[in-house]
């Protein structure tokens, strides 16, 4: 007879609990969050004229005396679950600033708008997919004696697609640096970009906002050559904002213009150093700027919307550019699960990080994403609603019965406990998060079919 497993074991303890159903309500409720967060505590909403208690909850009639409450961790590879809601709230947040909704008008979708693509530059040559890895020219070598091709022709899931031809010429140290500036580069892309227009209709810098407002949201994606690429919505607002209408000279032709200026001319340069020297950093060659329009003639917004969502999920792990924990030692990075090139470039931001000239940039810190600081996924102020504000919908939804409006007061005292899931759970857990990504995949099949009903599509 087979012996039962710890985590079986377990898992039946916890299905024999009297407050088993309550637990399973529990784990619904956060989508089966892999790594739960537990707090004990309780909450009271009182009629703030009389005094009269509307509502009250209290942890010690849960199983375990705990409430459990989702990680919200937006990698997949972490949470699943979580990931997916992120991954929802991304997708509406970026689609509200193409389409409207979410206290964004609708209107939006009539305005300049581009996706645009900003790359990283060479930093030598690597394997490429298709015939684009052979030698340029017959018998031709780098300084090193070793091939300027390797004369394959890959294919697109090849692990050799992204490494470096030679690892002696390739530029490990602008690399690391480029991705530990690529924050700055943005944010002078963009003061360059509203200085293109300014330029072009005749006005100052000083003077732009009092005429137009650039709104945008970016992502940030890993290339098969570990480098970042930015992914970005642009829009051209009235100087209110998604409210207010462009002024006339506004266009999506103009605004492209101005994103193409921009990237070419950006310029950021390093700390002097002695090992590496002063770098002048840039953005890549290739820089696309497709118009969005609302006649449907150019990329789709929700397939934009989509993209974004599915990306800002992924983690440098998952990716194979880095990993999704901090690397502490020397030894972390010898044991990271990763290629020869990504090794190389978190080894590099650990040498440089140890340079007193780079200590601001914190390399060491972000070895793991290859020196690369920013978040995912940025936004202006004004493009859209914001994440904080999509949870609060999403809890007044799930809250509703309860009294907390106008009149009444809230409180509430909650600690930390713990985080997690037993053995047992965690088995559990996983095979609510299976029936619960079943039915969410049932109901898009079906809204699908719905929608391709005569009648339907255009509504």
């Amino acid at each position: 007879m087979r012996q039962l497993s710890e985590a079986d074991r377990d898992a039946i303890r916890i299905a024999q609990d009297p407050k088993f159903t309550r637990w399973l309500e529990q784990i619904t409720a956060t989508g089966a969050c892999a790594h739960p967060v537990h707090l004990s505590g309780s909450t009271a909403t009182h009629d703030a004229a009389t005094g009269e208690i509307l509502h009250h909850y209290d942890t010690r009639n849960e199983p375990g005396e705990r409430l459990l409450v989702r990680c919200r961790n937006r990698r997949a590879t972490v949470c699943a679950p979580c990931s997916r809601l992120h991954a929802g709230d991304t997708f509406h947040l970026i689609r509200a600033g193409l389409l409207g909704g979410k206290n964004v008008p609708a209107a939006v979708r009539d305005r300049p708008r581009l996706f645009v693509t900003l790359t990283a530059p060479s930093f030598g040559p690597v394997h490429r997919a298709g015939d684009r890895c052979r030698p340029r020219r017959e018998g031709g070598e780098c300084d090193h004696g070793r091939p300027l091709g390797c004369g394959t022709v890959h294919d697109a899931t090849d692990p050799l697609v992204g490494q470096s031809l030679c690892a002696d010429c390739y530029d490990y140290p602008a690399h690391v640096l480029w991705h530990a500036h690529a924050g700055k580069l943005w944010d002078r892309f963009v003061i360059g970009v509203r200085r293109q227009l300014a330029s072009a209709v005749g006005l100052t810098q000083s003077c732009f906002s009092l005429h137009a407002r650039l709104s945008f949201a970016r992502v940030a994606e890993y290339q098969k050559r570990a480098a970042v690429h930015i992914h970005a919505v642009v829009r051209l607002d009235g100087p209110a904002g998604p409210n207010d209408e462009p002024p006339s000279w506004g266009s999506a032709d103009r605004l492209a213009d101005a994103v193409h200026a921009s990237a070419r001319r950006v310029l950021v340069r390093t700390p002097y150093s002695l090992a590496v020297g002063e770098l002048a950093l840039r953005w890549g060659v290739q820089v696309d700027a497709r118009p969005l329009r609302a006649d449907g003639l150019g990329p789709d917004d929700d397939a934009v919307a989509a993209y974004v969502a599915k990306y800002v999920t992924k983690g440098a792990g998952e990716t194979g550019a880095g990993t999704d924990h901090r690397l502490t030692t020397w030894e972390d990075i010898d044991a990271a699960p990763v290629t020869d090139h990504v090794r190389a470039l978190m080894r590099t931001c650990w040498l440089l990080g140890g340079l007193p000239e780079y200590e601001p940039l914190n390399l060491r810190v972000w070895a793991h994403t290859l020196g690369y600081r920013g978040h995912i996924l940025t936004k202006s102020r004004a493009y859209s609603t914001t994440y904080a504000a999509l949870r609060a919908d999403r809890a007044e939804h799930v809250g509703a019965g309860h009294d907390t409006g106008p009149g009444t007061v809230t409180d509430a005292h909650w600690r930390y406990v713990g985080s997690g899931h037993t053995p047992g759970a965690a088995l559990l857990a996983v095979g609510v998060a299976e029936d619960l990504a079943a039915n969410l995949e049932t109901a898009r099949d079906e809204l699908a079919v719905e929608r391709r009903r005569p009648g339907v599509a255009s509504a």
